[in-house]
């Protein structure tokens, strides 16, 4: 049997928040992390749509939850679940008031969204260490329900060397290395999607 693949993609809905957010009726794959970390250029290439997920110029100017409605598919079933592209944080250049109704809108609807199954917290290969993904990891694993999977994805990898990556990978060993560059594969993402909203495995 083969694995299966992203067979349609589409942009369903842009939301401020949770009460104008689309009604819970499939599982979703969060993406979260700082501005311009990659967020958009990895759900291109998960879908394999080169502008499904558009990036904005100005860092910390996508200020809306976007939701993207995917099927993977093999021979014998279809698989849908939901990609939701949450506003980037940490960027400097907004003002506070801004900030803060951001981050009161990604709260609560990270803690009230039951359809949640796996958030895919996406950080800088080149920052490992950054305080505010730190914090962002701490906060998650407190409010992760059961039922629910933190999945940490170094985006750049390709801006470090070898024994960089090597150090990266022992330090985070639950992790996955990734860049948006043509002979690097993102498998290992669709997989632990799958795994994890459907139990499929190969």
């Amino acid at each position: 049997m083969s694995f299966p693949k992203v067979h349609k993609a589409e942009f369903i809905k842009s939301a401020q928040g949770v009460k104008d957010s689309l009604p819970e009726d499939r599982s979703e794959v969060v993406f979260m992390g700082r501005s311009n970390v990659g967020k958009s250029s990895t759900i291109n290439t998960l879908t394999n749509r080169k502008n499904l997920a558009k990036s904005s110029a100005t860092p910390g100017k996508t200020q809306l939850i976007n939701f993207f409605d995917v099927v993977y598919k093999d021979e014998n079933q279809e698989y849908p679940i939901r990609l939701v592209d949450l506003p980037g944080f940490g960027y400097a250049k907004v003002s506070k008031t801004l900030k803060e109704a951001w981050q009161y809108n990604l709260l609560e609807f990270i803690k009230n969204r039951v359809s949640i199954r796996l958030f895919v917290h996406l950080r800088d290969a080149r920052h490992p260490h950054s305080e505010i993904d730190d914090d962002v990891f701490s906060n998650l694993q407190k409010i992760v329900r059961p039922d629910q999977k933190i999945l940490t994805v170094f985006t750049k990898i390709d801006k470090l060397n070898q024994k960089e990556r090597a150090a990266l990978k022992k330090e985070f060993p639950d992790s996955i290395t990734f860049t948006n560059l043509k002979n690097y594969t993102i498998d290992p993402v669709h997989k632990e999607i799958l795994f994890t909203v459907f139990g499929v495995t190969q």
